[in-house]
């Protein structure tokens, strides 16, 4: 998948002027020692003793968020998000980072002796560590990672959180589409409906306290969602979720870059235009198409079949990573995994989700195939520590023994 990126990369932005996939000048070609710094990387990270990565899980989590904490003061601003150090020519995003080392941190205490989630102690411990790095990136402006930590949400769920968090959660992901689509007074109008008839004839006059519960919490959703987005996002954002729903309102400002993507995806047909043959790529229609809108990239030039083949590698990845976590020796390892699995899948889901025009655009590269040092190596490290445990699980088992 990481060579596969960097040819579409090179695919993306390369001219008749500048063929030579190693030039440093380019993105295709600092991307490839990008690649060699992630291999090394990665075989570092295989010599190490898995018990010494579970024993700095903490230290990794503090040094990460003090680096977030930190770009907010030193950092540079890139396309509105103050989010990353830059060195001379190199820029860090540390965010990246900073899923790894929540990722170890909620496995490490997790993992704990006597951790139980029915403990609503435990439950806000795990709050903490997640939403703790999410609001210092809210404060960079950098909304779509933030979003990203609450992807750990599986994890808990995973390990005995109730299934009534996991309905609330989408219960409230529901209420708030339809709050962005519909008059406030006709969605309480029809909840209001839907609720009396529930109540008299499904459930016959039981649970009436339950019924106003859930009534005045989705007003409370519907009323705080606009709240929100008028008075806490800031206007491109507001645009961005108004292109979502509308994109021929603003065509060519805020609906411009869903517009174009799903013109060069939809181009691509059953079995694409050929590599190197994308016009809409050549031509720059989609904004940022090395980096977030990779993979119209590769809808254009490798069409249905090329995207779905895509879809289907991280489909398996996934299925891997989970069956990694699952034959894992120790709680730890199956948490991690976990974490790994649910980083990857928001990513996945998100990105691919905002260039063909179901999810908003909020700016996180598809992992291994967007442009990028720092996106690259974190998703290396949280890939490798997780085989760095599952090719240790005989060592970890004879050691318990």
């Amino acid at each position: 998948m990481i060579i596969s990126g960097w040819l579409n990369i090179y695919a993306a932005t390369a001219t008749a002027e500048n063929t030579n996939i190693f030039d440093l000048d380019y993105s295709y070609g600092k991307q490839a020692v990008w690649i060699g710094l992630a291999l090394l990387l990665a075989l570092f990270i295989m010599i190490l003793d898995s018990k010494f990565l579970e024993f700095i899980s903490y230290p990794v989590y503090g040094v990460s968020l003090l680096a977030i904490v930190l770009v907010l003061f030193f950092g540079k601003e890139v396309n509105g998000a103050k989010s990353w150090f830059e060195i001379g020519s190199i820029r860090i995003q540390p965010v990246e980072f900073a899923k790894i080392g929540t990722a170890m941190a909620l496995a490490k205490y997790m993992s704990s002796l006597n951790f139980n989630l029915d403990n609503i102690r435990t439950r806000l411990i795990c709050g903490v560590i997640i939403i703790s790095p999410a609001f210092v990136v809210l404060l960079q402006n950098d909304t779509g990672s933030a979003l990203v930590f609450f992807s750990f949400i599986f994890v808990l769920f995973r390990e005995g959180l109730p299934a009534f968090f996991l309905i609330a959660i989408f219960y409230i992901g529901f209420i708030s589409v339809i709050a962005l689509l519909f008059n406030n007074i006709i969605i309480l109008s029809v909840l209001l409906i839907l609720g009396i008839v529930l109540y008299f004839f499904v459930f016959r006059q039981r649970y009436l306290i339950l019924h106003v519960i859930i009534y005045l919490f989705s007003a409370v959703i519907v009323y705080g969602i606009d709240f929100v987005k008028d008075e806490v996002l800031e206007p491109h954002q507001r645009k961005r979720i108004e292109a979502l729903f509308n994109p021929n309102a603003d065509p060519l400002g805020a609906g411009w870059n869903v517009t174009q993507s799903k013109n060069a995806i939809g181009s691509g047909g059953f079995w694409g235009k050929g590599y190197l043959k994308g016009m809409h790529t050549k031509f720059d229609f989609v904004p940022e198409q090395d980096t977030d809108f990779i993979f119209c990239t590769i809808g254009e030039e490798q069409g249905w079949l090329g995207s779905t083949v895509l879809l289907l590698m991280f489909l398996i990845l996934l299925w891997r990573l989970i069956e990694v976590a699952e034959s894992s020796k120790t709680r730890y390892a199956r948490i991690y995994g976990y974490g790994v699995v649910s980083i990857l899948f928001f990513h996945i889901a998100v990105n691919v989700g905002m260039t063909i025009g179901i999810a908003p655009v909020i700016g996180i590269p598809l992992p291994f195939f967007s442009y990028g040092g720092s996106s690259l190596f974190s998703f290396t490290i949280l890939l490798f520590i997780a085989l760095n445990f599952y090719a240790n699980r005989t060592n970890i088992f004879a050691s318990q023994s």
